[in-house]
């Protein structure tokens, strides 16, 4: 029989989570944070009690039973999280939300074999966190002149970022920056108010130290970065 918590929350999307480890939490408690319905779910009742005051439910089961995760409803939900170490019930799991119909699944894997068994299998997207973290922590290591870098998706980002010396002196529309380096400029950073001004006028002639908010590519920006080194 399952155990189930229920708490209120806005509902935006729907989220299910198999998997109650640090990763699996982590997703349950930020998805939750933002107001979006998010059902957990562990055979673990430890696991299932730590999320159980975030999670809109939270159930202790059997993930690699189809009828149990069909009896729980969620047919219409948006995104199914296997957040899984043991790669038999992963790939149970991920079968299983497609059979149920769950348009968008993600996968974890601990290695580049999972990885590629999920991918072969159906994942719509396999991440492997110590991986993409060990990636991530080193980029932002050898950051020069980027003072604060959002991904917004795998292959762009929101950045702030220190001008380069070929810029200043130049207006902004001379730059032709959205041609050259696809960069959308979104603000500058006042450096005596440290207040960052959303809005910047074309005309505005580049000043040594100005630090623009801008999206772009985060390979590009990070190229660029990396060609301003001395």
């Amino acid at each position: 029989m399952e155990k189930s918590y229920w708490v209120n929350s806005m509902k935006k999307k729907q989220f299910v989570v198999l998997g109650l480890g640090v990763f699996g939490e982590t997703i349950v408690k930020t998805l939750s944070d933002y107001g979006h319905t998010v059902i957990a779910i562990d055979n673990n009742e430890e696991h299932v009690e730590n999320v159980a005051e975030y999670a809109t439910r939270a159930i202790i089961g059997d993930v690699t039973d189809e009828e149990f995760l069909r009896e729980l409803g969620i047919e219409e939900f948006d995104v199914g999280i296997v957040a899984i170490n043991h790669l038999e019930e992963s790939l149970l799991a991920v079968i299983n939300l497609k059979e149920i119909g769950i348009p968008y699944i993600i996968a974890k894997a601990k290695n580049e074999r999972f990885q590629s068994i999920l991918e072969n299998l159906g994942a719509t997207r396999v991440i492997r966190p110590e991986k993409e973290m060990g990636v991530r922590i080193a980029r932002q290591l050898l950051r020069k002149n980027i003072a604060d870098l959002v991904e917004i998706d795998d292959n762009n980002c929101i950045v702030e970022m220190s001008v380069p010396v070929s810029w200043v002196g130049h207006k902004i529309i001379n730059l032709n920056l959205r041609h050259k380096y696809n960069i959308n400029l979104l603000g500058k950073r006042n450096l005596n108010t440290n207040v960052l001004e959303l809005g910047i006028d074309p005309q505005y002639v580049i000043k040594q130290n100005d630090r623009f908010l801008m999206v772009a590519e985060t390979k590009k920006i990070e190229d660029l970065d990396f060609s301003l080194r001395v």
